[in-house]
Formats: structure tokens, C-alpha cells, sequence
């Protein structure tokens, strides 16, 4: 039962009423009743027209997380199994289910929570408090429903060491939800095999996210020589040896993500075409470019490098740079994969600095494709930031 009513400012709520899940602390004009943080409330316009129920904290920014748009639902049990249920049908007819995001936070109706489905384990992310109050029973259902369909989950990991936890007064935690098992679990993707640390990799362990853009870069790799860029464990790499490249060099600043990508560039027998190299992609790019080095098909995928909008300026320098130095590497008529997972790096800046970066290198561009992150990532409109990867495939030629 909801024992608070949140009343919205004359003039305020315009994303909410856009769709959005969330409203923050400066668009309320008052909270009345009796409540605890991370509770139910529900949420009222200036004039009192009922705009549905969310949970509140006040440690946050974010204040109010929507969970329903009528008033007279109850989140109880039932209410979190049909949002389950609905999230886990929408992935069966979108993807390939052996390897994919249940929950998407705000684009699955359950805001502040994630899940990824690593083969028969499960990761959970919970960044809301009050979508961590209910975790334990939302987990219980989920996997009462995979059930159904014959997956029987083996384990739970709870990776929510992410620093927007703090934002929400939450301390930060990783660790086993029920029995211990081996963290090191085994998936396959696009019939490549990888051995996924869900303790200790980067986000969940793994990013689900690229999938059928991995996928994509296939059938450009015949026969080619490959440059893999911020790797992490290997995946694209992999994926352009599975494509039938002749040789494949994957590039990433951590010796952990290299250390992972050799296992398991060894558990494909891919060991004699792929190759990893520590290094920092800003000082490597120049350095090839100057021992002559061409190649066929390059990859950029690197880390968000902006977080913030505040950031932006100096994310738009680097992200010109690794493209203006792989379009120098590229032989002409060439092949770029390039991609911002950074909410803040719009659709519309990451084209304008692509193309700041093909006239400083002279080089025009022919565009492939232009894709974003996987449906079990689904972008859901007004919910801006649900959409944040984008991924562009060029053919890169000399001035003509």
C-alpha cells in the first residue's frame, strides 16, 4: 500500500509525462503521509491528477521511480511476475535467449534493475533502492518462470559494486545471492565459446549488448588482417577469426581482459590467428601508423569516455582521434567498425566527430550500416537514456 502522495510543481513533470520513468527532486512541490525511503508513494500533477506510483528516496537526485501510470495498481507479487514474465517473452522472440539481459532497468518497466542471463547462472545489478528492497522476490519469480520454459538456474551473483549506488545512499555489493558456484562460467555466442567472470569482469562480466554486432562484422573479415581496439575479453577479435581473417591483433589496456582474451581466443583453437597485445590504444595508433603497419578491417569499441555531460568536450577529442588514426591504418577501401557506448555522446555529436575525423585524415567514408546496442537491450523512447550505444560500419577510401 502506498502511505504517500507525491504533488508535482505547476509547469514540471514534462519528461514523466513524455514517458519517462523518472522525476527528480526539484520538479516536487510536496511529499505528505507517512513513508520510508525506497516505499511506494503515489504521484500526484499540481492539480491533483493522479499520475501513478513510483518509490522515493530522498538521498537521490532521481527522487521517484516510476513503476506504474495507474494509480490503483498494488506492487505486490503478481504485479512484479507479469513484469517479469512480459520481459522474459519479449527476449524469446528477439534473441537468442542462451545468453541475454532479462531486466533492462527502465525500458522493462522495473527502473534501477538489472539481469543478465549467462548461460544457467544469473547477475543482478540493483541501483534504486527501493527496486532492492523487492530483489530478493523478483528473483524468486524469475526463476519460477524460466522453470516453466525447462532453464533451471544454477546460481545467482549480485554485482552491484557500481559507483551510482552511493548517488542512492546504498553501499556497494558484490557477492553470491543463495549457494556458491564456480564465477567462471562458459557461454557461447554467434558460435563463438567465452569463459565469463561474473565476479570479478568488467559491468556484469560481459557486454551482451554487441551481440549481433560481433555478428555483423563477420562477413567483412575473409582473408583480412585485423586490428581489434579496446578488446576487453576478445569478443570482437574472436568473432573476426570466426568471419575467416587471416590474422587478428586485439589490443587492450588491461592485463586481466588480455589474460581472458588469450583463454579464450585457446578454448575456439583460434591461439595461431589471434593475437593480444597490452597496451594503450591512444599511444599504439601512432606508434603502427609509423612502422607502416595497414590493415583490412579495424574495430573501435571503446569505454564510455564521457559519463557525464560535463565531460563530453574532451570524450569528443578521443573518440576523433582513435577514428582519425584508424582511418590513417585503414588501406583503401578498408573496413571500419566504430561505436560510443556513452549515453552523453549523442547520435548526432558521434557523427559530426566521425566526420571532423575522415576530413583530417583526408579519407572519404562509404557508410555500411549504422546499428545500435541488441534487443534484449531495448531502447525505449523518452527513456533517454536507454538508448546509448551506437555503431556505424564504413568503407573507408582514399580521396578520389
Amino acid at each position: 500500500m502506498a502511505h504517500g502522495t507525491a504533488t508535482l510543481k505547476k509547469g514540471e513533470g514534462r519528461l514523466l509525462k513524455a514517458g519517462a520513468s523518472w522525476i527528480f527532486d526539484n520538479e516536487i512541490a510536496s511529499v505528505e503521509g507517512t513513508y520510508e525511503n525506497g516505499e511506494i508513494l503515489e504521484v500526484r500533477d499540481f492539480d491533483g491528477y493522479p499520475l501513478g506510483k513510483g518509490f522515493i528516496n530522498e538521498n537521490s537526485k532521481i527522487r521517484i521511480r516510476m513503476m506504474t501510470r495507474n494509480k490503483d495498481q498494488e506492487i505486490d507479487r503478481e504485479f512484479l511476475r507479469r513484469r517479469l514474465k512480459d520481459a522474459w517473452e519479449y527476449r524469446k522472440k528477439t534473441v537468442d535467449t542462451e545468453s541475454c539481459r532479462i531486466v533492462f532497468g527502465e525500458a522493462d518497466f522495473l527502473p534501477g534493475l538489472i539481469i543478465d542471463k549467462f548461460s544457467d547462472v544469473l547477475v543482478v545489478q540493483s541501483l534504486a533502492l527501493g527496486i532492492d528492497r523487492m530483489k530478493e522476490t523478483i528473483l524468486e519469480l524469475l526463476k519460477e518462470i524460466l522453470r516453466e520454459d525447462g532453464v533451471e538456474i544454477r546460481g545467482v551473483y549480485e554485482r552491484s559494486d557500481a559507483k551510482v549506488r552511493l548517488q542512492e545512499g546504498m553501499e556497494k555489493y558484490k557477492g553470491f545471492i543463495g549457494e556458491p558456484f564456480d564465477t567462471n562460467v562458459e557461454i557461447r555466442e554467434n558460435s563463438v565459446r567465452y569463459l565469463v567472470d561474473v565476479k570479478d569482469g568488467q559491468k556484469t562480466g560481459f557486454f551482451l549488448d554487441q551481440k549481433y554486432n560481433r555478428l555483423a562484422i563477420q562477413r567483412l573479415c575473409g582473408g583480412a588482417k585485423v586490428l581489434d581496439c579496446f578488446t576487453h575479453t576478445g569478443s570482437f577479435a574472436l568473432n573476426a577469426a570466426l568471419g575467416g581473417a587471416d590474422s587478428v591483433l586485439g589490443v587492450d589496456a588491461s592485463e586481466l581482459g588480455v589474460r581472458q582474451a588469450e583463454e579464450n581466443a585457446r578454448l575456439n583453437g583460434m591461439s595461431d590467428r589471434v593475437k593480444f597485445l597490452c597496451a594503450d590504444v591512444f599511444e599504439l595508433l601512432p606508434e603502427l601508423e609509423r612502422q607502416g603497419e595497414r590493415y583490412d578491417v579495424i574495430i573501435l569499441d571503446p569505454p564510455a569516455f564521457t559519463k557525464s555531460r560535463n565531460s563530453v568536450k574532451n570524450a569528443v577529442k578521443g573518440y576523433r582521434e582513435i577514428n582519425l588514426r584508424a582511418m590513417k591504418l585503414l588501406r583503401d577501401g578498408g573496413f571500419l567498425a566504430t561505436c560510443s557506448c556513452s549515453h552523453f555522446m549523442t547520435y548526432e555529436l558521434f557523427t559530426q566527430t566521425i566526420g571532423q575525423a575522415a576530413r583530417s585524415a583526408h579519407r572519404r567514408l562509404r557508410q555500411v550500416e549504422y546499428r545500435t546496442q541488441a534487443p534484449d537491450h531495448p531502447i525505449l523512447w523518452a527513456a533517454d537514456e536507454s538508448y546509448y550505444l551506437k555503431f556505424y560500419i564504413f568503407q573507408v577510401c582514399q580521396e578520389k
